[in-house]
């Protein structure tokens, strides 16, 4: 049985994803994660883990040792206050540890705005929005570190996530759902079993210092996603605004951007089919599942 010694700073949906694959891969896995919780045992899927307070002012100092203990680590925390709270506060333990697999996630929003064309990882970031620009600044961050010195970090560029509890039919069916009249607006999904797959493919076909986008094969317009699920529910009559009424500063900046993310070089490199290739399969798949 392959053994893994993981690190999560951080234990949101994608970790606890990437976990259970590893566990369905058979895994040994000895875990630990950061939380704004206090400090306490816990169990996830029938393992067993050690859970350590970290927030932007404080982090239990137990969680040295592990950290430095473990082979993996993954880094699944935004920034605050435009700095990488990880580089900021334990840089200096990585360097002595003896980590071989660093992972940070980051998100698409660094590329900013590029008029609905495709963008790849050789493409210009220009974020417009405060996190997109707190993103690009945390990954020079780990890009500094991994850098200077010799220190194994890859970076992966999330697209929008859903996931079989999160996603537009929940969304559609509690009515929380309004179409906003903006032509041309183009942005990737990614399932979070696909991140999963990739981030255990990425076990043995590790790369020091490389990007990679995570997103699926049909960029799309939200509403035609929305329209595709409210079809699917039956649903009719979802009331449309105009960007300008958008009430949201999270979602303003959303459709203050539009482009299209290739997956070219993360299908490569890994040598991975997607799971679900569009929204289309997604919802399907989450449909006949889940609701």
């Amino acid at each position: 049985m392959e053994e893994i010694n993981i690190f999560c700073f951080g234990f949101g949906e994608v970790a606890k994803n990437f976990i259970k694959k590893l566990s369905i891969e058979q895994y040994n896995i000895n875990l630990s994660v950061t939380s704004r919780s206090e400090s306490s045992k816990k169990n996830f899927n029938n393992i067993s883990y050690n859970n350590y307070l970290f927030n932007s002012n404080e982090f239990d100092k137990k969680l040295i040792i592990k950290l430095k203990e473990a082979d993996h680590i993954l880094v699944s925390i935004p920034p605050q206050n435009q700095e990488d709270l990880v580089v900021k506060n334990f840089s200096t333990f990585i360097k002595s540890s003896k980590v071989k697999w660093i992972t940070y996630l980051s998100a698409t929003s660094v590329y900013g705005d590029h008029k609905g064309k495709w963008v790849n990882e050789n493409s210009k970031t220009n974020p417009t929005s405060n996190n997109g620009t707190a993103r690009l600044k945390a990954e020079n961050a780990w890009v500094s570190l991994e850098k200077n010195n010799k220190i194994p970090v890859q970076i992966f560029r999330l697209s929008g996530i859903y996931s079989n509890e999160k996603n537009i039919l929940i969304r559609l069916k509690s009515g929380e759902v309004k179409l906003i009249n903006k032509k041309n607006h183009y942005f990737s999904r990614i399932h979070v079993d696909d991140i999963s797959n990739i981030l255990f493919r990425s076990l043995s076909k590790f790369k020091s210092g490389e990007i990679y986008n995570l997103s699926d094969d049909k960029p799309s317009p939200s509403e035609d996603v929305a329209l595709f699920g409210a079809k699917m529910l039956n649903i009719k009559n979802i009331e449309k605004i105009e960007v300008d009424q958008i009430k949201s500063e999270m979602l303003k900046n959303f459709y203050n951007e539009s482009k299209k993310v290739s997956n070219k070089k993360m299908k490569s490199h890994f040598n991975y089919n997607l799971k679900f290739p569009s929204y289309i399969e997604g919802l399907n798949y989450i449909r006949s599942n889940f609701i």
